[in-house]
């Protein structure tokens, strides 16, 4: 397997990677971004995307792409490569990927977070066939039916508003009396004639014969189950439980909190010197594309410091 040398290794393509590998050009670091499915990672299914300060009105593919557009003009380089494992040799760190193996002064990690299960019977064997997790991919195969959206913080509410361009009705399960969502988010929610909420209420299984046909809940107070039947294919489960964060490639480098996000410092430090993190897959309280940006800017600036390099002002 051929052997690279680098400064830094920036492994995970999204806005935390992308910005990382922005700041890391301009430090002078010789750097590669190592993504394994599509550079943006989960932000290219966003389609609205309102929040990123200077960009209204955009959606995530289109940010992203502006994104790898600057990387690539700075003369940055991003790979389609999965890695495999990271390790400490000495004072480098060895990158093994699925081509390569780099030998880098300094990693960066920001692999992000992936859709976490519900754990309800039927999840797994419906998956792709009923039950989603990606309200833009696939909510246009519910236009004219029914769908559930299990979640009650703000990435529920959100799927659950662009469900209703497709959907007749869409109706939130929520396992507490209360939805987390952000009080802006969940007003919306409220003013939708298309959207109702089942409080205090969980999703116990799913069946059906090929496709849905029938989906029982649980109150999570009394323990009274109930099932509703459908006409087979005529409702969808999406699913919006939280995330799981991609740091087993560095759980014996790192420390990480009771859900698996990787601690680390103001500057994106963890507990390996030359090993920093970035993005959803930090202990951090928000989780948004702007202060995946931030990290990966605060981590490559960090990063140049720690191998002596001039670092922005």
């Amino acid at each position: 397997m051929d052997q690279i040398k680098k400064d830094l290794v920036i492994i995970g393509g999204g806005p935390a990677g992308l910005s990382a590998a922005i700041y890391a050009q301009r430090a002078l670091l010789d750097n590669v971004v190592l993504e394994q499915e599509a550079v943006g990672g989960q932000v290219i299914l966003t389609s609205e995307v309102d929040n990123y300060p200077g960009v209204p009105h955009t959606d995530g593919y289109s940010l992203v792409e502006a994104m790898q557009s600057q990387v690539k003009d700075l003369g940055g380089t991003i790979q389609m490569e999965v890695v495999r494992s990271v390790e400490k040799n000495g004072d480098d760190f060895i990158v093994t990927t699925s081509e390569h193996e780099y030998v880098a002064k300094a990693v960066i990690v920001s692999g992000g977070a992936t859709p976490r299960h519900a754990g309800f019977a039927g999840e797994k064997e419906f998956g792709g066939r009923g039950v989603s997790y990606c309200a833009t991919c696939d909510g246009m195969f519910y236009r004219g039916k029914r769908v559930f959206v299990i979640g009650g913080g703000n990435s529920a509410a959100e799927e659950a508003l662009f469900l209703t361009k497709f959907a007749d009705k869409v109706t939130m399960v929520v396992r507490k009396d209360h939805m987390r969502a952000q009080a802006a988010v969940q007003s919306q929610v409220d003013k939708s004639d298309k959207i109702d909420v089942m409080f205090n209420s969980k999703v116990v299984s799913v069946s059906g014969d090929g496709l849905l046909e029938s989906i029982t809940f649980e109150n999570t107070v009394t323990g009274e189950q109930t099932t509703q039947e459908f006409d087979k294919g005529s409702f969808g489960v999406f699913v919006f439980v939280g995330r799981v964060p991609a740091s087993e490639l560095v759980r014996d480098l790192v420390e990480r909190d009771s859900s698996g996000y990787v601690i680390t410092d103001d500057h994106m430090a963890t507990a390996t010197p030359g090993l920093y993190a970035a993005g959803d897959i930090r202990q951090k309280a928000l989780r948004q594309i702007v202060t995946a940006a931030s990290d990966g800017a605060i981590a490559a600036t960090s990063v140049a410091g720690f191998l002596g390099q001039p670092v922005e002002g």
